[in-house]
């Protein structure tokens, strides 16, 4: 059974899950060529390995051998769950939660395909449509106050398994990042009377410095202060608090610029484990809407956290963002890639 703890000096919380020590792994760093043999939970024809699902997606050109293109399936070894009663208990300095939540496992093709910047532009849309509309169901879960999408590729990133996925988790708490990041594009907002992830955006085309990759409606950039060598960040250039859209008009610009951001990172970086997370507002908060901004963060795995970045909270990049964008953009992608 998992718990929520909260630690008594900062306030932040932290889950402890016994079981997520038993998860299978089937990940080899060295080798990304094996795509056949082995056994897969995650591969069409192996859905009984899995959890029954919570929703199958399903999209018009699909494999005729596939009648599912996206599964979404409870983790097997969820670090939270949906059973748990919220309970919530207090001894002297310590306040614990039970372990309420969501862990969700979404399985991005019915291929055994590792490398997600490979799967066709379709089938990245949709992941994409399946990221929106698992976020569209948990706000009707009144314990939960927010949920992230996030995907580990490769071992050094935290995958267990490599045939490409992606998790959600919910959470009955705001997450002290989210937390920051709404109390400055709050506070940005009554100062300038705009959003800040807008004017990172106009910033953003007008220098072109940055910029990384680009459609009409989506923008893939180098922040001006990543933690790490070639963070990416990717989002709607018009003003969108929240990723769970009502309409999936969006969904095939945001796959366009996610698919060939991946892909220049891939072929840039000889395909580097990364973590990819999706910010957004939080699931029952309507005051967020005109100040925040969901965005993608893809974060490669390239240095390590170390005593200082642990101790401080402030990280030391040696790779400023200027040069790693430049880098990416002069990235060639093939036509059939593009």
């Amino acid at each position: 059974m998992s718990e929520i703890r909260k630690d008594p000096v900062t306030g932040r919380s932290v889950i402890i899950a016994h079981e997520r020590t038993e998860r299978p792994r089937d990940f080899d760093p060295d080798d990304w060529t094996r795509l056949e043999g082995g056994f897969c939970p995650f591969c069409i024809g192996h859905e009984d390995a899995t959890p029954s699902e919570i929703a199958t997606f399903e999209r018009d050109d699909r494999d005729d051998e596939a009648d599912w293109s996206v599964r979404v399936v409870p983790n097997k070894y969820p670090a939270l769950s949906t059973d748990e009663a919220l309970v919530e208990e207090e001894h002297s300095l310590f306040e614990s939660t039970s372990g309420v939540g969501a862990h969700e496992v979404i399985i991005e093709s019915p291929s055994h395909v590792v490398t997600f910047g490979n799967v066709s532009a379709d089938q990245v849309a949709a992941v994409v449509r399946a990221w929106g509309g698992r976020l569209r169901d948990l706000r009707d879960d009144e314990r939960l106050e927010y949920a992230m999408i996030f995907k580990n590729r490769g071992a050094d990133a935290g995958a267990s398994l490599e045939h490409a996925h992606s998790q959600l988790i919910a959470v009955p708490f705001l997450p002290p990042t989210i937390r920051e990041e709404l109390e400055g594009a709050a506070d940005y907002h009554g100062r300038h009377d705009r959003c800040v992830f807008c004017q990172i955006g106009d910033d953003v085309f007008e220098d072109g410095e940055r910029r990384v990759a680009q459609n009409d409606d989506v923008v893939a950039y180098a922040p001006y202060a990543p933690r790490m060598p070639f963070e990416m960040r990717i989002m709607p250039r018009a003003h969108e608090a929240r990723f769970e859209r009502d309409a999936d008009d969006l969904d095939a610009a945001i796959a366009d610029v996610l698919k060939r951001t991946l892909q220049k990172l891939d072929r840039a970086l000889e395909r580097p484990p990364y973590n990819l997370v999706l910010h957004t507002a939080p699931l029952a908060d309507q005051d967020a809407t005109d100040h925040y901004h969901w965005h993608i963060e893809i974060i490669p795995a390239l240095s390590y956290t170390a005593g200082f970045e642990w101790g401080a909270g402030c990280h030391i990049n040696p790779t400023p963002p200027e040069r790693a964008a430049e880098h990416l953009r002069r990235v060639p992608l093939d036509a059939a890639d593009a």
